[in-house]
C-alpha cells in the first residue's frame, strides 16, 4: 500500500491493493472514475487527452460550471465517447455534472436529475420510489441545480451472466453556514437520493453512486477532526452512518492492524474503505487558496459507492488518484471484474442529439440565402440574379475595400506627418538638466550638425549632475528610485521568512481589511514545514501595524 505523502512530488496512488498486481486488475475489466474538475473548460489541455489520461470506460465529472448556453463543441463531442450533461437551470457558470462513457460502454438508457421532473424523452432509466414526503416545488427544486446524471449499462459479470447497472453521478450541495436553508437543501437532496437509489436496487440488478458527496465520513477521511463528539453530530454525517452498511473488511486490503470505525446497516459500500478500512492521510479535496495540497491537509469527500452485492463480487480495487492535479479535488477510481455490454445506439439525452450539435438547428444565415426554385426557367433567372445580385455585390466590395484602403492610407499619411514632428519630448526629458535640453531644428536646417556638436561642450558640472547619472540608468531602477512602493511585508514569528497579504472576503465588520500571515501551506499544527500561527492586521496608515 501506497501512503499519501506531504511533498507534492511524493502524492502517489493510494490504496493499490499490494496482493493483486495492476496487470490482474486491470485487464479485462470494467473502470470507473469520479473527479470534481471544477470547470470543464478550464482544464489546462484538451478535455479528449484528459479523459484520456484517467484511463476508464466511464468517467464521471462534477462542477463542470457550464450551462447548455455556454456549452462549446469541444466540450459536448469527445472522440470515441458520448456524453451526458445535466445543467444548471438558474445560475450560469455554477454546478452541473457530465458522464463520459466510451464508445465500448454506451449505455442503454440516460436521464437527468433524481425526481425524474426533468425526463420528456424516450430511454429514461424510470424507478423514482415513493416520492409523497416530497412537494412538487421541492421536487422540481431539487432539480434544478444539475446536480445528477443516471446511465444505466448492461454488464456480463465474472460468472459470465448478464445484469444492468446504474451508475449516479452526483454533485451533492454544500451546506453554507451562513444560510440554514442550503443545510436543509443538503438533506432533502441526500433523501431523494437514497429514495431513488434504493428503488432501482430494488427493481433488480446493481446501482453505483459516485461523486462529490460533500461530507467526510469519519474521523479518520478529514485532517483534523478536532471535536469527535460535535464531528459526529453533523446531519450528513448521520445520514452516510445509516445510507452505508459496515461490510467485512476485505481481505485483499491493508495489512495495518486496527478496527474500522462500525458503520451502518445499509444497502451500500463505501468502496475505498472496504478494501482499505483503515488507511490513513487518503484525502480528495484540499483548499486552493491556502496550498493546503502541498502538506496533506485535507478531507475525503469524493466516493465511489456500490450496493453490497456488486462490491463484495465484482470489485476489485477502489483507488484515490492524488498525483491527478487540475483542480482542488482529485479522481478516485474503482476496478470491476465485469465486463461492459454495449448498446447499438446511445439514449435520447446524449448531448450530440441536441440541435445545435445534431445539424438540426437553423443559423441566422440561412435565413439570408436565396432558395432555389425546381423549375429550369426559374433556375436560370434565379442564376441570372443571383450573377448580377453577386456582380453588384463585388462591385459595391470593390468599392468599399478602395474606400477604405484610401482611408487607411489617409490614417497612415496622417500618422507619418505626425512622426515627422519630434518636437514633443517624453516625460524623461523633463528630467534632464537644463543643458541637454535641445532645441530641435526644420528638417533642412545645415545647423543640424552644430546643434549635435553642442552636447560635446556643455560644462562639465551637468555631465556629473546627479540627475544627469539618474537619467543614464536603467529605466526600472530609475523609477524605482522615484517612486517608492510598498513597504516590504513583516517576517513571520514562526520561521522568519516574509509574509502575504491577505484581504477578509467574508461579510461582517472586518470585510474588507487587510492583514499579514505565514506564507507557507496550511497544515496540521504538528507539521513544522506548515504555515505557523502569525497574524497582523494592517492599518490604514502605510503598513504601519496595529
Amino acid at each position: 500500500m501506497v501512503t499519501l505523502l506531504g511533498s507534492p512530488a511524493e502524492l502517489t496512488t493510494v490504496g493499490v491493493n499490494e496482493k493483486s498486481t495492476p496487470g490482474d486488475a486491470t485487464a479485462g475489466s470494467m473502470k470507473i472514475v469520479s473527479w470534481n474538475i471544477n470547470g470543464i473548460r478550464a482544464t489546462r489541455v484538451g478535455l479528449k487527452e484528459t479523459l484520456d489520461s484517467l484511463d476508464a470506460d466511464i468517467i464521471c465529472l462534477q462542477e463542470t460550471k457550464v450551462t447548455r448556453d455556454l456549452l462549446d463543441e469541444p466540450s459536448a463531442i469527445v472522440e470515441g465517447y458520448n456524453s451526458y450533461f445535466s445543467f444548471s437551470r438558474g445560475r450560469s457558470g455554477y454546478s452541473g455534472v457530465a458522464t463520459f462513457c466510451k464508445s465500448s460502454t454506451t449505455p442503454w438508457a440516460a436521464e437527468e436529475g433524481l425526481s425524474g421532473m426533468l425526463c420528456n424523452h424516450t430511454g429514461s432509466i424510470g424507478c423514482y420510489g415513493n416520492t409523497e414526503e416530497f412537494l412538487e416545488e421541492e421536487l422540481q427544486s431539487l432539480d434544478q441545480e444539475g446536480r445528477a446524471v443516471l446511465t444505466q449499462h448492461r454488464i456480463r459479470n465474472c460468472e459470465g451472466k448478464e445484469e444492468t447497472l446504474t451508475v449516479i453521478n452526483v454533485y451533492c450541495p454544500r451546506a453554507d453556514p451562513e444560510k440554514p436553508e442550503r443545510k436543509t437543501y443538503k438533506l432533502r437532496f441526500y433523501r431523494l437520493l437514497q429514495t431513488r437509489a434504493e428503488a432501482i436496487l430494488q427493481k433488480g440488478g446493481h446501482v453505483i453512486i459516485l461523486g462529490d458527496v460533500n461530507t467526510s465520513h469519519r474521523p479518520l477521511d478529514h485532517c483534523d477532526p478536532t471535536d469527535l463528539e460535535t464531528f459526529e453530530e453533523n446531519p450528513g454525517r448521520q445520514w452516510l452512518n445509516q445510507f452505508l452498511g459496515d461490510p467485512v473488511p476485505s481481505q485483499k486490503g491493508d495489512s495495518e492492524t486496527g478496527t474500522p470505525p462500525s458503520g451502518g446497516s445499509g444497502r451500500f459500500y463505501d468502496s475505498f474503505r472496504y478494501f482499505h478500512p483503515t488507511q490513513r492521510n487518503a484525502f480528495t479535496c484540499w483548499c486552493s487558496a491556502s496550498g493546503a495540497r502541498q502538506t496533506n491537509y485535507g478531507t475525503r469527500i469524493d466516493y465511489i459507492l456500490g450496493n453490497s452485492e456488486l462490491v463484495e463480487r465484482e470489485f476489485l480495487d477502489s483507488i484515490i488518484m492524488p498525483e491527478v492535479e487540475g483542480s482542488d479535488h482529485c479522481p478516485v477510481k474503482a476496478v470491476m471484474k465485469c465486463r461492459p455490454i454495449a448498446a447499438n445506439k446511445c439514449p435520447p439525452l446524449c448531448t450530440k442529439y441536441l440541435p445545435e450539435f445534431a445539424g438540426r438547428q437553423q443559423k441566422l444565415l440561412q435565413f439570408l440565402m436565396k432558395k432555389e426554385n425546381t423549375s429550369g426557367n426559374a433556375t436560370e433567372e434565379s442564376s441570372e440574379l443571383l450573377g448580377s445580385q453577386s456582380s453588384a455585390e463585388g462591385a459595391e466590395i470593390s468599392t468599399v475595400r478602395k474606400r477604405g484602403s484610401d482611408k487607411l492610407n489617409g490614417t497612415s499619411r496622417k500618422k507619418n506627418k505626425m512622426g515627422t514632428n519630434i518636437g514633443q519630448g517624453s516625460l524623461l526629458s523633463f528630467f534632464k538638466p537644463d543643458g541637454q535640453k535641445l532645441t530641435v531644428a526644420p528638417e533642412h536646417n545645415p545647423s543640424d550638425v552644430s546643434i549635435c556638436k553642442k552636447e560635446d561642450t556643455m560644462p562639465k558640472e551637468y555631465k556629473t549632475a546627479p540627475s544627469a547619472v539618474k537619467y543614464n540608468q536603467p529605466q526600472a531602477a530609475f523609477w524605482k528610485s522615484l517612486l517608492k512602493g510598498p513597504p516590504p511585508p513583516p517576517n513571520c514569528k514562526g520561521h522568519g521568512e516574509p509574509c502575504v497579504l491577505r484581504t477578509v472576503k467574508k461579510a461582517g465588520p472586518n470585510c474588507g481589511r487587510q492583514f499579514y500571515v505565514c506564507a507557507r501551506p496550511e497544515g496540521h499544527s504538528t507539521n513544522p514545514q506548515a504555515r505557523c500561527n502569525f497574524f497582523l492586521w494592517l492599518t490604514k496608515k502605510a503598513g504601519g501595524e496595529d
